[in-house]
């Protein structure tokens, strides 16, 4: 299978599972994300008029609080690669009752946004799924103006986070995806994605925050972050991914537990 190819396929399998998880996703997960968001627009430094775009917006929580922020003067663009993720997201807009964003289907690697036509970009936990992360580089430096800042959210190593412990636990019991380097780790080592924005001209400090949340047992912990993406295994391997997670996770039973999640936040600007 030629790069084209394999980039393709990876790319429909990526939608086909962010659909899948959607109604689940804003159920279960929106909520356990909160204060990631919360960080990811506060660092983002948002001001009245000002126009944002957020990349890998799913639901749309970081598109509503940044489109309060921004005010009737700004405008907020929302990105992602899922349709039905998207549909939520109008319907959180509506109910928001904020008329200054704009959601459109699209991709880090061709973002469906004019040159320059950004103060602001923000990805809260969406740069790890990047299938070309040097062409979402250059991406993102298109479309910034001058001076422009980046915020993204992104997972740390799986003994600093637990939520990247329990997928790639579970992972190694399901085939591999189409597209190698894509995952909740994936930017656990951020350095060289940093060096590919230095290459572009986009300066990244990374700062860190460990912002946990509880499942209160295992089942809904399986189903919300395993449920989807191990649902195509036999049953004897799925009940051998389910065993492993719990003898590394939740050694004393199946009851509550807390997740410990280490967040790292990248933060920058492009040269002016």
């Amino acid at each position: 299978m030629d790069t084209d190819a394999r980039a393709t396929r990876g790319l429909e399998w990526q939608v086909g599972v962010w659909d899948r998880i959607s109604q689940l996703y804003l159920r279960e997960v929106d909520p356990r994300f909160a204060t990631v968001v919360e960080n990811v627009v506060r660092r983002g430094d948002l001001k009245p008029g000002q126009q944002v775009l957020d990349l890998g917006t799913g639901t749309g929580a970081v598109a509503v609080a940044a489109a309060g922020l921004v005010g009737p003067a700004g405008q907020v663009t929302a990105v992602d690669i899922s349709p039905d993720m998207l549909t939520l997201a109008r319907r959180r807009l509506v109910e928001s009752g904020y008329t200054n964003v704009d959601l459109r289907v699209g991709r880090a690697e061709q973002l469906p946004v004019d040159d320059r036509a950004c103060d602001v970009l923000l990805a809260s936990l969406s740069l790890m799924y990047v299938l070309d992360r040097a062409a979402a580089a250059r991406e993102m430096k298109r479309v910034l103006r001058p001076g422009g800042r980046v915020v993204a959210a992104v997972w740390a190593r799986a003994e600093r986070c637990d939520i990247v412990l329990f997928q790639q636990t579970a992972g190694k019991f399901a085939p591999p995806p189409p597209v190698p380097g894509v995952g909740p780790g994936a930017l656990a080592d951020p350095a060289p994605f940093l060096a590919q924005l230095t290459d572009v001209g986009i300066d990244v400090r990374v700062e860190t925050e460990e912002l946990g949340f509880d499942f209160p047992d295992f089942d809904l912990a399986w189903e919300v972050l395993a449920g989807v993406t191990t649902a195509q295994l036999a049953p004897e391997r799925q009940q051998e991914a389910k065993e492993a997670v719990q003898a590394i996770m939740w050694p004393q039973g199946r009851g509550p537990r807390h997740f410990r999640n280490m967040t790292q936040f990248l933060v920058g600007r492009l040269a002016a």
